[in-house]
């Protein structure tokens, strides 16, 4: 179907009208639709798997790990936590309230609401998502990416089996019909990409009042420290992983890496050592190995690598025709050069020296920038390294691995500033995609005239002494 603005209007209609029957109101309903969500991922998996494989030359393997079985551990939690989650709260009135003294907050579906989901993990950051909406009772429409050609389609044809177009739509196309989209009334927007657009989005969104969760890279990257004190093998084993996995387009990848210039020529050789191991010297002959989604981000890739090709200690190989560029070690980096300074999204891989005993130092740099949507630390020092956690900005995180926290049922992920607003993944998709709503229940009887005019007078002297009382 070729989208329009009069169509995506008329789609949003119809999910209103069908949001105002009450239907997505029932949790048992709910629980079905998702049963049903979890019933598609599986029978589609081979489909979605060639998918991702054509857009972004992934193997099945990690197809599965990122993009399948994420979604599918997802559901499940969903499935298995709505029932107690959207259970109304009973809250104590209080003696102000008397002789009311029950008061239950509910929590209520926003309505229809708008998932705009990337091309990096195009089931994971739109189905995972949907799993969210879907549990909070709302309708969605999710407006795939138009650079992830087969992902988007098989999304489409997988949801438009799955469910009516008045409950769930996946609609197509480029930036004139996201922003055809956005033009219309939606009581929330749930968008995940870069700031840049981010900020765009909630432009859009405060025309109509509309909640947003953003989901954001970070305009200055994510951060990985080595300590000196550091398992040099272990950090540079998880990191190769990292930058190897879709090619580094990840929003919660790696972006440059601060090691102590003690440990700094070794830490490298490391690295070189574990992406042989992983993927070979020749990154881009290897048929495991990912691609760039399209030309325009290869050659990106491939002009940064350049301006740095005087230090480039490992990688620098490219393929334009199949959209291969290697992991590629650039070393050693200033952290004041242009390359540390924004969101990367390749397999490039700078390398900033720092002197161990000016730690400080580093930490307080990375703080002054734009929050990261990921901190990565790897020390023995537990201490700093729990002391530092809770004191830097940024999503989330780990010490000593990478990545991982994504996949912690009950754990939020969010970003924060640059990286994002708002919070997702199990009960806090839910809070997300939900608003509470507080009603007291009153009686008709044995009201109080304290809140009352007239305030003045002899029989009307108790009401502010008792007032003060209650109001504590």
């Amino acid at each position: 179907m070729n989208w329009t603005e009069e169509s995506v209007q008329a789609v949003v209609a119809k999910q209103r009208k069908f949001f105002q029957t009450g239907t997505t109101l029932d949790i048992d309903w709910r629980i079905r639709q998702l049963q049903s969500l979890k019933a598609a991922m599986i029978k589609w998996t081979p489909q979605i798997q060639e998918a991702l494989h054509t857009d972004l030359g992934r193997t099945a393997e990690e197809a599965y790990f990122c993009d399948i079985g994420d979604v599918i551990m997802e559901i499940n939690e969903c499935i298995h936590g709505l029932k107690k989650w959207a259970k109304p709260e009973t809250l104590y009135s209080g003696m102000l309230c008397f002789p009311s003294f029950v008061t239950k907050v509910y929590k209520m579906p926003y309505g229809v609401s708008l998932i705009i989901s990337p091309f990096n993990f195009p089931f994971l950051l739109s189905v995972g998502v949907l799993a969210a909406a879907i549990s909070g009772g709302n309708t969605a429409v999710m407006k795939a990416s138009s650079k992830s050609v087969e992902s988007t389609r098989v999304l489409q044809e997988m949801i438009n089996e799955t469910f009516p177009q008045e409950f769930v739509v996946v609609i197509d196309g480029g930036h004139d019909i996201a922003d055809a989209c956005l033009a219309q009334r939606f009581d929330k927007i749930f968008y995940t990409g870069s700031p840049k657009v981010g900020i765009h989005v909630m432009t859009e969104a405060a025309k109509n009042l509309t909640p947003v969760a953003l989901e954001l890279g970070g305009e200055t990257g994510n951060w990985a420290v080595i300590r000196k004190d550091a398992d040099i093998k272990d950090a540079a084993r998880k990191i190769a992983f990292f930058k190897i996995c879709n090619a580094g387009q990840i929003c919660i990848n790696i972006n440059q890496i601060g090691v102590a210039e003690e440990i700094a020529d070794q830490f490298v050789e490391e690295l070189k050592k574990a992406i042989i191991k992983q993927i070979g010297e020749h990154a881009i002959l290897n048929p495991e190995y990912p691609k760039l989604i399209g030309k325009k981000a290869y050659d990106w890739c491939a002009k940064e690598a350049e301006e740095y090709r005087d230090r480039i200690v490992f990688g620098g190989e490219g393929d334009p025709e199949k959209l291969r560029y290697s992991p590629t070690i650039i070393y050693p980096v200033r952290i004041d050069e242009p390359i540390v300074m924004h969101e990367l999204f390749c397999p490039l891989i700078p390398v900033v020296p720092f002197k161990d005993d000016e730690i400080d130092q580093l930490m307080n740099t990375i703080a002054e920038r734009e929050h990261g949507l990921a901190l990565y630390l790897f020390t023995k020092d537990m201490k700093w390294a729990k002391e530092t956690m809770q004191r830097q900005q940024y999503g989330g995180g780990c010490v000593n691995e990478v990545c991982l926290h994504l996949l912690v049922k009950g754990a939020p992920f969010n970003g924060t500033g640059h990286s994002g607003m708002g919070a997702y993944h199990g009960e806090w998709g839910f809070r997300e995609f939900t608003h509470p709503s507080t009603v007291l229940y009153g009686s008709t009887k044995f009201n109080l005239p304290l809140r009352e005019h007239p305030y003045t007078g002899i029989k009307n002297k108790y009401k502010m002494p008792v007032m003060k009382m209650f109001q504590k």
